[in-house]
């Protein structure tokens, strides 16, 4: 089963970078370009990890991290914090919120998809079908 990522992204640029990268990795992608609208996409999409612009236009992202870990339907999916505020405790701030990873803006396609492998929870059927993955 393909795994689904929403992202939540107001620059147009970076949007449709993200999700470029991540549809050639395989992932089935959900773009969010109104913070305001992220909480019912995800809904929705019932994504496998979020990646979530701090700095959007009509939203605070920490809060939108803040309701997502508060509802008990999408509180489970993991949430890469991308910022390009990235000042002295700004990635503890954003963890704190409860966001499991962070990168700060300018983003590198490796370290990117390194971060959102590590936060996205195995493919049972892949692991099965390739036990040396395992």
């Amino acid at each position: 089963m393909t795994q689904r990522i929403l992202v939540v992204e107001d620059n147009d640029l970076n949007r449709k970078l993200f999700c470029d990268v991540l549809k050639a990795g395989g992932f089935a992608v959900e773009p969010v370009a109104e913070g305001g609208e992220a909480i019912e996409r995800a809904r929705a999409f019932v994504p496998n990890l979020v990646i979530m612009d701090i700095q959007l236009q009509d939203v605070s992202g920490l809060d939108l991290i803040a309701s997502l870990k508060g509802d008990s339907n999408l509180r489970d999916i993991p949430v890469l914090a991308v910022t390009a505020y990235a000042g002295k405790g700004d990635e503890e701030r954003i963890r704190d919120t409860g966001a499991e990873g962070y990168l700060s803006k300018p983003v590198s396609i490796g370290p990117f998809m390194t971060a959102v492998r590590g936060l996205l929870t195995p493919d049972p059927a892949a692991s099965a079908a390739n036990p040396a993955h395992v």
